[in-house]
Order: structure tokens, then sequence, then C-alpha cells
């Protein structure tokens, strides 16, 4: 795009490190294209870091208007929530602004200054008769991409029409088939795919790109600490030494002994358990260049959701598959006798699954949040940890106790959970350093 003399409108540099080389001075502007600017790599308009250290990563972006056919284009500038600000002819900018011709752009007090400037004049008759060319002058003519609209579609195939969801329910349904008559197996599936929906509804409502693969570490991370030595150790911890005892059958126990036993024998148990992948990853992307800290870490409460959420999957999968189900199944075979046995075990495993997005996910996410939290606030990290732990472990332990007392609490509890998930998501969007790429939603500063 630099130095593009074709374009409408351009950014002219006026302070730069090689100002020998006239191609760097103009930053030509797409019509159709948002143009951030800053220090990360993955800025279309790269700030030079050693001579900019003062510029954020992602700082400002220029943002296109929609204009009506015919009329001229325009931009807008916005602030990226840039720590040292952008200012806009020498007044700080709060949020976005339409810019005019002339106007100066500088990134924070000593940052690289921007013109913007139009390079050609806008002729409306050409851009109307550029606009009824491309509809066609003949309406009625049927074109090869509209007989097969496959073949034009592209990338929006992938990108707007929910492809690879569809690809894998596909093929957990055929896997289901084939595993009709293999009661593990099919358990096993079906539990993933439910599973998995969940986790993908929290990935969609966040709106931040994070590989899958980072939120698998996440989600297997727990499965191992379930299956090793570290979960005698919390048990003995929580359990034993502090007033965790989980009631035996037919004890009699007021609700308030249940809700202490509770917060403390599985709510803060079992949440710091789950955080335990987070803090791991956390401090693998310390150490990671950019953008690979970004991609593989915890930068922002986003990354915190994500990979509390993914954690909650994989310790909802041990928890579900390996102690409910087979409980039920067994009671099942003695009261029962076989037969009846897998069907309550499905009756099991379903209910708990899809309401992991109002259980497990809910508290862990809510946690994640608070971990973002503290690395994007990192001067008040420790109460800002204390507070989200002792808040999601109370969630944790209320669902715990009406479970015993009410259903109609119950359900009352799995939404407030999921309100409290809801609102965290919606709070890290707003503060997230790279909510113009939020892809959940536009976000107006």
């Amino acid at each position: 795009m630099t130095g593009d003399i074709s374009a409408i409108a351009c950014l002219r540099q006026l302070s730069i490190s090689d100002p020998a080389n006239p191609n760097l001075l103009v930053h030509s502007l797409p019509i159709d294209e948002v143009i951030t600017i800053g220090r990360d790599l993955r800025c279309q308009i790269v700030v030079d870091p050693l001579r900019f250290a003062s510029v954020s990563r992602r700082h400002a972006e220029v943002r296109p208007s929609d204009p009506n056919t015919g009329d001229r284009p325009t931009w807008w500038i916005c602030d990226l929530n840039s720590s040292n600000g952008t200012y806009l002819n020498g007044q700080q900018l709060r949020g976005c602004q339409l810019l005019q011709s002339g106007d100066r752009v500088s990134l924070g007090n000593d940052g690289p200054e921007y013109i913007f400037e139009y390079l050609v004049e806008f002729n409306r008759e050409v851009a109307v008769a550029t606009q009824r060319e491309a509809t066609s002058s003949t309406p009625d003519a049927v074109t090869l991409t509209q007989l097969f609209p496959i073949v034009s579609t592209g990338r929006e195939l992938t990108r707007k029409a929910f492809l690879v969801p569809s690809v894998v329910t596909i093929v957990f349904v055929v896997g289901l088939f084939v595993a009709v008559g293999q009661p593990l197996l099919f358990n096993r599936l079906l539990a993933g795919y439910i599973a998995l929906v969940g986790f993908y509804f929290v990935y969609r409502l966040c709106g931040k790109r994070k590989p899958w693969w980072v939120m698998a570490l996440s989600a297997m991370g727990t499965y191992f600490l379930l299956r090793s030595p570290v979960l005698p150790l919390f048990v003995a911890l929580f359990r034993e030494v502090l007033p965790g005892q989980v009631p035996t059958p037919g004890e009699p126990i007021n609700p308030l002994t249940l809700f202490i036993r509770m917060f403390f024998g599985a709510g803060l148990m079992e949440e710091l358990l789950k955080a335990l992948p987070l803090g791991a990853l956390f401090l693998i992307g310390h150490v990671l260049p950019a953008p690979w800290n970004d991609r593989v870490g915890i930068r922002e409460p986003l990354d915190g959701i994500l990979l509390g959420a993914a954690s909650a999957v994989g310790f909802t999968l041990v928890e579900t598959l390996g102690q409910y189900v087979p409980d039920m199944i067994q009671t099942t075979s003695l009261q029962l006798g076989t037969g009846w046995d897998q069907l309550r075990g499905l009756q099991v495993l379903i209910p708990r699954l899809l309401g992991a997005i109002a259980g497990h996910m809910a508290y862990s996410g809510y946690f994640g949040y608070f971990i973002g939290l503290a690395v994007l606030k990192s001067r008040q990290s420790w109460l800002i940890l204390l507070i989200g732990y002792l808040t999601a472990s109370g969630l944790h332990a209320l669902w715990n106790v009406m479970g015993s007392v009410s259903e109609i609490l119950l359900a009352l509890v799995g939404m407030v959970s999921y309100a409290f998930l809801a609102a965290a998501i919606l709070k890290a969007r707003s503060l997230s350093p790279t909510r113009s790429q939020n892809f959940a939603t536009r976000l107006k500063s």
C-alpha cells in the first residue's frame, strides 16, 4: 500500500527513520480496509520500535466510512486505548474522529506524525458510471457464479458460513453411527461434541482469535493434572487440612455448613486446579517473542476467559466420564439390572455437559477474566486475583449446595453463573487492546 499513487487518500508521514527514501513517506488508504498503526509487525503501518518506543503495539487505526454511491470516501482516525494517546491537530483524540484534508495525526507526544491528504479529486460521475457498470446493463442475465455460487464464495465460505463447525458436526455424527453398540466409545464421542459446542459458543462470544491448539493444551493440561499425583495432594490439603470434607451419604448437614465445605472442598480446590494450566501458558507466553507471546500466553482478560473455559472442558469431561456416568451405570445395574444402565448413564452425561456453560466453564472463565485483568493491570494483580478466585469459588460452592436443596434454586444459580461469565466477556471485549479486530462485534471507543 505504501506509495500507491492511484489511491484516493493517504497518510503522509512527516517523521521517519529514513527520510532519504521517498517511498516511505506516503501510506495509501484503501476504501475497503482498516489500516492499523503501531509497533506490532502485523500492523499495516509499522512504526520503528527502536526510534518510537512510546508508540503502543496497536496504537491507532484509520477506518473507511461506508459512503453512499457517488459520495467522496471518508476516513476516521481512532485511538486504540494507546498508552500515550493519539493527537489530532494537537488535541488528544477521544475515541474516533472524521479526518479532513490537511489534518495532522501524532502518535503520542514524541511519536511519528502524519498528514491526511486526498491524492486525487473524486469524480462523482465516474463513480456512478462505475457502479452502474458493476451491476451490469442486463439485469436479467444469469452469470456462472449465480448458477454455481460455490465458485465465487472462496474464503467467505469458511469465514461467514460456519463451514468448519458444520464439518466437525458431520464427522461426529458419522462417528456416533459407527459407535452404535459400543457404549464407551459412543459416550466419549457424544460428550466430546457437546463440550465442544459449549466451548465454541463461549469462543464466539469472546470474539478473539486464539489458536485452537493452545486452547486444547489448556484442556489437556487439566486432564493430565486430574490423572497425576497433584489431585491427591489437593484433596489432602483442601478436604483434610482445610474444612472441605465431602459429606457422607445420609449425613445430616445444614446449608451453611455444606456451603463452607463446598467452598473449600470444591470451589477453592477445583478452581485453583483448573487455573494451573493458565499459569503455565502465561509463563510460556511471557518468554516467547512477538507474536507468539500473544498467541500462546495471556495478555488480556479475553485470553484468560478462553483458556479458563477450555480448562473447564477438560475437567468436565474427566469428571463426567470418569466419575458420574460410571457411578450411575453401576447403581442402575444393581437396582434395575442390565439394559437400563446405559440409558441412565446418558441421562447423566447429556445434562452435565450441556450445563457446563453455566457450570465449570462459567466459574473458570470468570476466574480467567481476573487472571487476564491482573496481567493487564499488573500493579494490583494480587488483589484482582484474590477477588476473582473467591468469587468463582463462591459461585461453584453455591451450585453444589443448591443441588441438594431445590431444582428451582439450582436453575437460578446456573443463570446467575452464566450472567457473571457473560458480563465478564462483555467487559473484557471493551478492555481488549485488540478490540478493533474482535469478530464478535464492533465495539466503539
